[in-house]
């Protein structure tokens, strides 16, 4: 049924993205045609890098969409040859253009494309153009009649079932899909845009041997797709995510999203550095930080009077920290546990056996995040497990904003999925049990036993303790992991960034000159160049600490 309201959201809806597009073109343009006249001439036969990203953007510039612009230019100024791949309406389905309330409804191609033209020198873009002969042509994998069978879909020498299906969660917002007809189609039409995505991008290398590849994360289905083609014709992939400090970018030479990090054994923090670092951590305690542009934490308050009081009749709390399902980093956490629901399902037995404690869950705050709310959540699989019966348990919600770190405090030990929020807790000397790999998990900053089994006789053993502490290496380790990852791995791209005034995680690109992208002007420029070209660590080499 059309609303008046529909119509005038709809309206204003159109109105905002011809206002975004009348506004950052002209910017664009001002940018290219510097780039352009004082990129370096090179020979017709040396090799491109080539760039792509389909899913970061349809109608406004986002912070990955433009990372990956920024290196790109700055390459060029620096004599390297650049290509862009870019999509033109070359997919059946893409992620951004799926509308989760009307699957059915085609991606909004013609938005995408007139920014596209905008960001991208026509003379320097080859387009992902629909099939010759019709989507119809392509197989329909109608045969396939379940999520699993479609999750088994090899074709093009790539698991293309396994490589879409982390899209498909994303986009439902769930980790567990209703196995429906609306949902298999929608799958299958991935499965079809990755098929053509993957014999295009084929070609593609064969006719332009890149010495390298760009994409956005390498999770969402066409940028896992075209990198697994690089990679299997011996290109080498970089990916990119957002940094963890604001305007920043992490490339990587392996998966962003599991945020690969290489710290060297000599790596020691000065006094200054610590200084540096607690003042950081000060910031964070108070949710005074943004991440991707998000501020998850628009107020933080101490624990209420309901929960304190609550907390006198039990021995002793333990924190309970859960994460978004759908995230993309969880493809990477299912290690120990089959997922992070199976772990919560199981913590909640625990708590049913220890009824001397007080289990304090605690919904990620961005849970709920509008526009990107979870339809399958923490609240609702305790519910289905009969948690709210137990008075041993005690639930936060995403929009209440407590303060985790008043409830660490007040926690004798603290249990994560792969939260950040247990690197905090190592710092703040508590005892954290981890259930998935986590980008800290590699290093010795938390507890992570190897079999659920592991994990819960570990609990035991630190709740029948008097006063369970973090070891002194833990602490340590943590803090050397969170001065790097946050002042070495983050590259600061802040100057050429202006936030969006009504759309967060959405920019503009600042009033710079496009020159100080050169690699003698940016450092950060120059860490990019050698890392896509030399296949150096893309990192600073000595800590780049922000204003």
């Amino acid at each position: 049924m059309i609303t008046p309201g529909k119509v005038l959201r709809t309206g204003s809806f159109h109105l905002q993205t011809w206002w975004e597009s009348h506004r950052n073109g002209p910017r664009l343009g001002e940018i290219e045609a510097v780039v352009a006249s004082n990129e370096p001439a090179h020979s017709a036969e040396v090799s491109p890098v080539l760039f792509f990203n389909a899913s970061t953007r349809t109608w406004g510039i986002s912070q990955n969409a433009a990372f990956g612009l920024l290196a790109s230019w700055g390459l060029r100024l620096n004599g390297v040859p650049v290509r862009y791949f870019v999509c033109n309406a070359g997919l059946e389905q893409c992620v951004l253009g799926t509308v989760r309330t009307r699957l059915e409804r085609s991606p909004p191609c013609n938005l995408c494309k007139r920014l596209s033209h905008q960001m991208y020198p026509r003379r320097l873009t080859d387009f992902l153009d629909p099939p010759h002969e019709g989507w119809d042509r392509l197989p329909r994998f109608d045969y396939l009649n379940t999520l699993d069978d479609l999750r088994e879909v090899e074709a093009e020498g790539l698991p293309l079932g396994e490589l879409c299906f982390p899209s498909l969660r994303w986009i439902l917002r769930r980790h567990n899909i209703n196995d429906t007809e609306e949902e298999r189609d929608l799958y299958r039409k991935y499965l079809r845009a990755g098929m053509h995505l993957a014999r295009s991008f084929e070609k593609l290398i064969h006719a332009k041997r890149p010495r390298g590849v760009v994409v956005f994360n390498g999770v969402t289905f066409p940028e896992a797709i075209v990198r697994q083609v690089a990679l299997k014709n011996d290109v080498p992939v970089v990916t990119h995510e957002v940094g963890v400090q604001p305007f920043s970018a992490f490339f990587s030479h392996g998966e962003a999203t599991a945020y690969p990090i290489d710290i060297g054994d000599d790596f020691i923090l000065s006094a200054e550095d610590e200084a540096i670092l607690d003042e950081h951590l000060s910031h964070r305690f108070r949710g005074t930080f943004s991440m991707a542009g998000v501020q998850f934490w628009p107020e933080m308050h101490g624990l209420d009077e309901e929960l304190l009081e609550k907390a006198g009749s039990f021995r002793h709390i333990v924190a309970v920290f859960t994460n978004v399902i759908f995230d993309t980093s969880q493809i990477h956490a299912n290690t120990v546990f089959h997922d992070m629901f199976d772990w919560l399902r199981q913590i909640v037995t625990y708590a049913r056996g220890h009824p001397e404690t007080l289990f304090v869950v605690r919904a990620h705050p961005d849970e709920l995040r509008k526009g990107k709310e979870s339809l399958e959540t923490v609240e609702q699989v305790l519910d289905g497990e009969g948690a709210f019966e137990l008075n041993n348990l005690y639930f936060i919600a995403p929009k209440e904003y407590l303060s985790s770190y008043e409830l660490i405090k007040k926690s004798k030990q603290v249990l994560v999925y792969n939260s950040s929020i247990g690197l905090e807790a190592t710092l703040l000397g508590k005892v954290v049990l981890c259930a998935g790999k986590s980008r800290y998990s590699d290093y010795p900053t938390a507890y992570f036993p190897a079999t659920p089994v592991a994990y819960f006789q570990l609990a035991d053993r630190f709740i029948n303790e008097d006063d369970p502490v973090s070891p002194e290496e833990f602490v340590h380790q943590a803090r050397r992991f969170t001065y790097y990852q946050n002042f070495f791995t983050s590259l600061d791209f802040s100057p050429f960034l202006t936030a969006h005034a009504r759309f967060p995680g959405y920019l503009h690109f600042s009033d710079f000159n496009p020159l100080d992208l050169h690699i003698d002007r940016c450092e950060e420029m120059r860490i990019i160049h050698d890392g896509i070209l030399e296949g150096k660590p893309m990192v600073y080499q000595e800590a780049h600490i922000s204003n």
